[in-house]
């Protein structure tokens, strides 16, 4: 433990697997305390514990759907009892890819309630709650889904695009009160959301799965996907003082995809 975080505590949606548990592990070895907001109670209950068993910090969690607003209510309440949370990292999101024309109503609509509106019932509820109390960082996790068009997703570039510009508005706002705003940016990160995203694409391009990962790692310079950890330590640094006049940016992680 090198102490980056000693003290502070963090809320994560979307904690319980993929980045947002690469994020608390992260956190957890700096010395934060953590807790873990997603659906499945199970999961969340056996990344907690296997979280407590790498590093002695607390870790707390809680079952959430966050595109419920009275839930995040509750949830936030929650997690204010159990400590003060100082950061806050907008982790939880799903993807659901389709051409434009084939996307059922129900699906658009559901991506942008789980990663637009769950951001924003999460921040809002708690920034009602510290705003007035004491500085804090909220950390999106965008993409680079939120920096320009591709195909077969427009739904999460959508969503992505939205989560980048609250990114921007919320960092203007929250300036005075000391509270800072970023969102990281990554391209693909090797989770079970990219393997969905695989299946998905490989099929409206008629290729195997395993073509357009080949396709996907020669596309980028480091010839790879991200690895969860590369995420988490922006993360970290982002959340720790050495960050304290950074603001209101989107941090593109993408092994130089878009240098090519």
């Amino acid at each position: 433990m090198s102490g980056r975080l000693v003290g502070k505590s963090a809320l994560i949606t979307g904690g319980s697997r993929g980045i947002g548990k690469a994020i608390a592990v992260a956190f957890c070895r700096e010395g934060c305390s953590v807790f873990l907001i997603g659906r499945d109670e199970k999961r969340l209950k056996e990344t907690a514990d296997e979280i407590s068993n790498i590093e002695e910090v607390d870790v707390g969690w809680y079952g959430c759907d966050v595109t419920k607003p009275e839930a995040v209510k509750n949830m936030v309440e929650a997690a204010e009892s159990w400590k003060p949370i100082d950061i806050l990292v907008n982790n939880a999101g799903i993807h659901k890819g389709a051409s434009f024309l084939d996307y059922s109503a129900e699906d658009f609509r559901e991506v942008l309630e789980t990663n637009v509106y769950g951001v924003f019932y999460v921040t809002q509820e708690l920034l009602k709650r510290i705003i007035k109390k004491r500085p804090a960082r909220v950390i999106n996790l965008a993409s680079t889904a939120g920096k320009w068009g591709s195909r077969n997703q427009s739904a999460y570039n959508a969503s992505k695009h939205a989560v980048v510009g609250l990114t921007r508005c919320l960092a203007l706002e929250l300036a005075p009160h000391n509270i800072l705003v970023n969102a990281i940016c990554p391209w693909v990160v090797d989770t079970d959301m990219a393997t969905d995203f695989v299946e998905t694409h490989a099929a409206a391009l008629g290729k195997t799965k395993t073509e357009l990962k080949d396709q996907m790692n020669a596309s980028v310079p480091l010839g790879r996907l991200i690895r969860v950890e590369e995420v988490a330590g922006l993360a970290v640094y982002l959340a720790s003082d050495e960050a304290s006049y950074i603001n209101g940016q989107s941090w593109t992680v993408d092994g130089g995809y878009t240098m090519v």
